[in-house]
């Protein structure tokens, strides 16, 4: 994991409860993870992400989905917002499995997970 990483958790630990994620804000485990997050977008990181690493079977226009279903595309930041739960699921934490094959660094991970969880809702 990245210093950066590391210092925005350890930072972020001290954060207030004051997000009610009944009334839309952030719940207090998200609130002190994001506190000190670095701005990570759609523009500087999620859309070259999903385009490397997920649309090889979650493109709309992709042939060869390899089970992926239908109905599950990121081809625009509204259809990741969709699925932004799922996503975080499976991509990210101790034991992702998407992609299926891997390839995806440890770093670029943690992004996915700053960006889904601090910044989408931002856009």
């Amino acid at each position: 994991m990245s210093g950066w990483l590391l210092l925005a958790l350890a930072c972020g630990a001290g954060g207030d409860d004051t997000g009610d994620a009944a009334d839309g804000g952030l719940d207090s485990a998200t609130e002190a993870f994001c506190q000190d997050a670095p701005v990570v977008t759609w523009n500087s990181f999620g859309q070259g992400f999903t385009t490397e690493a997920c649309q090889t079977c979650h493109a709309s226009t992709t042939a060869e989905r390899n089970g992926a279903p239908d109905s599950v595309t990121f081809d625009t930041l509204d259809d990741v917002r969709a699925h932004s739960d799922r996503i975080l699921a499976r991509a990210t934490g101790d034991e992702p499995d998407m992609p299926p094959r891997g390839g995806v660094s440890d770093d670029d991970r943690a992004r996915l997970e700053i960006w889904l969880r601090c910044w989408l809702e931002e856009e």
